[in-house]
């Protein structure tokens, strides 16, 4: 175990050091804080002035005077039809709608516009329905009551405990955020860590290393010394960015708000990706490094690799529909998948709640995984680690499997 430890020594301190690795590690806190200071900077200088469209509107019904200021759309009113139309041609206005005589009987309202559209702009539409309903009611109603008909619902979701508690998270589109990046940058580690394993092994076959390497230690030794080695390094990748996270965060509610200063990060969640990495990196380490032993050159394992490691980002794939439809069971399913749990839980904590059972076979899955892969490297480096030349086909790898 003496030389299992030197070899993860070496292999820690070996990918730390990569160039990759520390773009990779810091590529979160320093980009955002650049976008962050970047923003900070616009919105304190750069203040563009609101733009308002300005909609003209003909009232041959009468009655229809009040309630011209439309936030950003103003409602200019014409005398005619033609001063209208004059002033649409010389692009005074963008459009503008005529109220006929009859328009309370009928209910129809003429738009006339040069653009060609299939439908108006729902944004048009708004503003043309809240000028007529807020004309409509003046003298009738209190102008608080004319507000709550234009816009009569906000509505706020409390998520209750079991108990019928007040919830200590709530869910929302804002916390969606921190999982959606936390995940993209989990798969991200984990593609990025297997392939160092998968690279590592590669190399030293190919430059006959390894004949000197399995002369001092034993093929067990090795694959522990390495898969945990850099392991630990893309834990410590993993361990800067949740760090930096509830930092970049507060930063930026401060400088930006809005929408960020909703966010919550459970701790439970941040528990869970730390587990969820370190065992979604082993089990894909111990793949790698079955790919890297029969595996006649780094390219080729690199390409063969690049099959499993797909899954990592697979869930991001279907995003939509992940939100749409976070508790179907196609999801339930592919979260107890061991190549594509690790991420897609991280992306499911974020928009719904995943029943703890769903969480313990998903883990208890992981770790049978990771046993049997851990049997499959240790055979497949035994046989293969030393030969070189032509990979070894399927049919020959699964008879030595068996016969080994």
């Amino acid at each position: 175990m003496n030389k299992a430890t030197l070899i993860f020594r070496h292999e820690f301190r070996h990918t730390v050091k990569r160039t990759g690795f520390i773009i990779l590690t810091l590529a979160l806190p320093v980009l955002a804080l650049l976008a962050i200071g970047v923003s900070h900077i616009v919105s304190g200088v750069v203040k563009p002035p609101a733009e308002v469209t300005k909609i003209g509107y003909v009232d041959e019904a009468g009655g229809f005077g009040q309630f011209t200021d439309q936030g950003s759309m103003a409602l200019v009113r014409f005398a005619t039809r033609e001063t209208a139309t004059q002033a649409l041609v010389k692009k005074d206005i963008t459009e503008y709608f005529v109220i006929p005589p009859d328009y309370l009987s009928t209910g129809v309202i003429n738009r006339y516009s040069i653009q060609r559209e299939v439908i108006p702009s729902e944004a048009t539409t708004t503003v043309i329905k809240n000028f007529l309903s807020s004309n409509l009611l003046a003298e009738k109603v209190s102008p608080d009551t004319i507000a709550r008909i234009e816009e009569p619902l906000k509505l706020v979701t409390i998520n209750l405990t079991a108990t019928g508690e007040v919830a200590s998270q709530q869910g929302g589109m804002a916390n969606i955020i921190v999982p959606s990046i936390f995940a993209m940058l989990l798969a991200l580690s984990l593609a990025f860590s297997s392939a160092y394993v998968m690279q590592g092994l590669g190399e030293e076959k190919e430059n006959r290393l390894m004949e000197i390497l399995l002369s001092s230690v034993s093929t067990r030794q090795l694959i522990i010394g390495k898969v945990l080695g850099i392991g630990a390094a893309g834990l410590v990748q993993v361990v800067v960015w949740a760090i930096s996270i509830p930092f970049l965060l507060r930063l930026a509610s401060s400088s930006i708000g809005g929408l960020l200063s909703m966010i919550q990060i459970p701790a439970n969640f941040l528990v869970l990706g730390i587990v969820y990495f370190i065992l979604g990196y082993i089990l894909f380490a111990v793949l790698a490094a079955s790919v890297a032993a029969v595996s006649a050159t780094v390219r080729e394992a690199q390409g063969l690799g690049g099959i499993f490691t797909m899954f990592a980002v697979a869930p991001f794939w279907f995003y939509s529909l992940l939100l749409l439809f976070p508790n179907s069971p196609v999801w339930v399913v592919f979260s107890i998948f061991p190549f594509t749990a690790p991420v897609l839980v991280m992306l499911r904590l974020g928009m719904t709640g995943v029943p703890a059972w769903q969480l313990a076979i998903s883990l208890a899955v992981m770790v049978l995984s990771i046993i049997g892969g851990l049997w499959l490297a240790a055979r497949l480096l035994r046989t293969y680690l030393l030969m070189y030349g032509k990979r070894p086909g399927l049919g020959e790898i699964m008879r030595n499997l068996r016969s080994g």
